[in-house]
């Protein structure tokens, strides 16, 4: 009876993510203007699977019911209409679909004469995406960053494989001028921020972190990694072992405030106690800021589920 009572006490509650199993996507199909080549492209969402044949902004919830956004997106630059994808589905090892995420050279001619160059990171997260994008000098303010959110589990679980170029070089390229080379190795990586957020009459947004899930992948894992557990630290992990710089306070980060205006997340301490009301999930194929990667390193996930401690 006393095994069977310490079995119960460890027992463990394992919730499926919604639209984590990776097999139900949005196709949108965007028609390019002339003035680029006019050609159809093809972006995806992690939402209900439909068609949407039409230039319009897509509506991401950025809610648990589905807490979903990617690096697709759809552009209206000076009335030029642009679709870039580096997120879409694949078939997985279980016959079954997962999410492919890769690091992109996105090459553009106008009036077939001027080259226009971007490097492009295949990422799913959670949070919003706010379309149309109309400039590339400022990546992040379309992005509201996060989810309400409240729980605090244990693990983030996952299935993933990925391919990590071991070349020591990336392409830095932002648009007009040609692609540079610099020094660097780009890698796969997923992380996790538990956030207790709250905004001040000004329109700002605080934050304190609560729990901190990271993992880079600097090699090439070949074979499938089924139930890949990620474990969700609480509290100050600065004088932790394990704890590198990239997984403190992050400065880009945005959201929408009450206001209706994007304003940066500003992350000013640690409280594993708290109880959180956002949560921050990125799963991508590189790990260095927008523009900058390397061509070809690819990311594969499936089965996402978060993991509780009864």
């Amino acid at each position: 009876m006393l095994v069977a009572c310490v079995g119960m006490m460890h027992a463990e509650r394992v919730v499926p993510v919604p639209f984590g199993d990776m097999e139900s996507w949005t196709t949108r199909y965007i028609k390019e203007s002339r003035l680029i080549g006019g050609k159809t492209q093809t972006l995806y969402c992690l939402a209900p699977n439909r068609t949407v044949n039409e230039n319009k902004p897509y509506f991401y919830s950025g809610k648990w019911s589905n807490p979903w956004t990617c690096s697709n997106a759809y552009a209206k630059v000076a009335g030029i209409e642009k679709g870039a994808c580096t997120a879409g589905p694949e078939k997985s090892h279980h016959g079954n679909t997962c999410a492919r995420l890769e690091v992109k050279m996105q090459q553009v001619k106008v009036l077939g004469m001027i080259d226009v160059s971007v490097i492009a990171t295949g990422t799913l997260f959670w949070g919003r995406t706010i379309e149309p994008i109309t400039t590339a000098k400022d990546p992040y303010r379309n992005l509201d960053i996060g989810i309400p959110f409240t729980g605090k589990p244990s693990y983030l679980m996952y299935d993933y494989k990925c391919t990590v170029s071991p070349e020591n070089w990336v392409w830095y390229a932002k648009g007009m001028a040609a692609p540079k080379k610099q020094t660097g190795h780009d890698e796969c990586e997923v992380y996790m921020f538990l956030q207790k957020r709250w905004e001040t009459p000004d329109g700002k947004i605080h934050s304190i972190r609560v729990g901190t899930a990271y993992e880079r992948y600097s090699k090439t894992q070949a074979s499938w990694v089924d139930n890949h557990r990620l474990k969700i630290h609480y509290g100050d992990i600065t004088k932790q072992p394990f704890y590198k710089s990239y997984m403190g306070f992050v400065r880009q980060f945005r959201a929408m405030n009450s206001k209706g205006k994007m304003v940066h997340i500003d992350e000013e301490g640690w409280d594993g106690d708290a109880t959180p009301t956002h949560a921050v999930l990125m799963m991508t194929s590189g790990r260095y800021e927008a523009f900058v990667g390397h061509e070809g390193n690819v990311l594969w996930v499936d089965n996402v589920k978060l993991v509780y401690d009864n």
